[in-house]
């Protein structure tokens, strides 16, 4: 975790740093509306500590302002969120353009996005939207929803394993916390109809787009295309590779960017790049669709172990590793679905005028 850096006109920072245990407080300035002369005069104040403390506690039982608004900030295996209270309304309480503001690392909070709670519809618990870091709406967001299910647990004081449905971009979604903290999510069912993913990439095996030829910049891949409610084209290597794909030798800034603006994704798309360690253990590196590379991409494990299965590469149940740490995955034969289990937890609670 670290402090937001200090700007001349817009923003200062101070921060010490404390044991897990005990509060983490930071005082900054940061002005969301306004050009480059609004007035500098908006404080905010931060205080992390565990989820159950006094202090959390405390947080959580403020009330909005019309200056202020409350965040938590969360993380799942480092894909980091400002996650907001939003059920008392249908409109999120920032534009794109200031959750754009509040993701930069530099000037803001810092964050791969911005998440919503808001009040539940067509008959879902609650309801989940997401504005990423480049102020772009993705469908869902899998690291997202292990870290909205947290945050809801957080929010209701609900103890013990609780489950619960998600209205999302993507259809409904349904985490189950775990004794251990851990959060089970049932991701739906693959779509893998080119057109529904969308790709213009051509089908190659039954109707879905598994090892086509992608051509970037005049280097040829193989890829298979998945969508979890959101885009994904997954590749194990190009087609001149000789061996197995060595995702820690990518220059991933240089080769992402090609991919998700490629002319063949028409609603751009995340990319996974996997190296298989065994017929149970993927790696990946992930260039995310609005958000660039990440230490983390739920529904891009998922994308990845149903590619690996599409390929003929991996079993239905895999570990993934991703930069960020490991993820479960199984995509199961009997309803279709696609189940993630992994972490998320509370990094630390703020305030930012508004």
């Amino acid at each position: 975790m670290t402090p937001a850096a200090a700007a001349t006109t817009s923003f200062a920072a101070a921060a010490t740093v404390a044991a897990p245990t005990a509060p983490f407080r930071a005082c900054f300035r940061l002005p969301l509306r306004g050009g480059p002369g609004a007035p500098r005069r908006a404080v905010a104040s931060m205080a992390v500590s565990t989820p159950r403390s006094a202090a959390a506690a405390s947080f959580l039982e403020r009330r909005e302002s019309e200056r202020a608004l409350h965040f938590v900030k969360y993380q799942g295996l480092g894909n980091d969120f400002i996650m907001v209270d939003n059920r008392d309304s249908s409109v999120p309480k920032v534009t794109p353009e200031e959750a754009a503001k509040l993701c930069d690392r530099n000037f803001g909070i810092g964050a791969d996005g911005v998440i919503f709670v808001m009040p539940g519809s067509n008959g879902a618990d609650y309801t989940m939207r997401i504005f990423n870091s480049d102020g772009s709406e993705p469908e869902m967001c899998g690291n997202g929803v292990r870290c909205f299910a947290r945050f809801i647990a957080e929010l209701e004081n609900l103890q013990g394993t609780h489950s619960f449905t998600i209205h999302t971009g993507a259809g409904l979604i349904i985490p189950e916390i775990q004794s251990d903290g851990q959060v089970k999510v049932d991701m739906g069912k693959p779509i893998l109809s080119g057109p529904d993913i969308p790709t213009k990439l051509l089908a190659t095996k039954n109707k879905a787009v598994v090892q086509a030829e992608l051509d970037v910049e005049g280097r040829t891949w193989h890829v298979t295309c998945v969508s979890m409610g959101n885009p994904h084209c997954v590749t194990f290597g190009a087609k001149d590779l000789k061996q197995v794909l060595q995702v820690d030798d990518l220059k991933l800034s240089e080769i992402g960017p090609k991919f998700e603006h490629h002319e063949m994704f028409p609603a751009r798309t995340n990319t996974e790049f996997v190296q298989v360690l065994s017929r149970s253990h993927l790696k990946m590196r992930v260039w995310e669709r609005g958000a660039g590379a990440t230490l983390a991409c739920g529904t891009g494990a998922c994308a990845v172990v149903v590619a690996a299965v599409l390929e003929g590469r991996a079993e239905r149940k895999c570990v993934v590793d991703l930069p960020g740490g490991p993820l479960k995955i199984e995509w199961r034969e009997d309803d279709n679905h696609v189940y993630m289990t992994g972490p998320a937890e509370a990094v630390f609670y703020g305030s930012v005028a508004h």
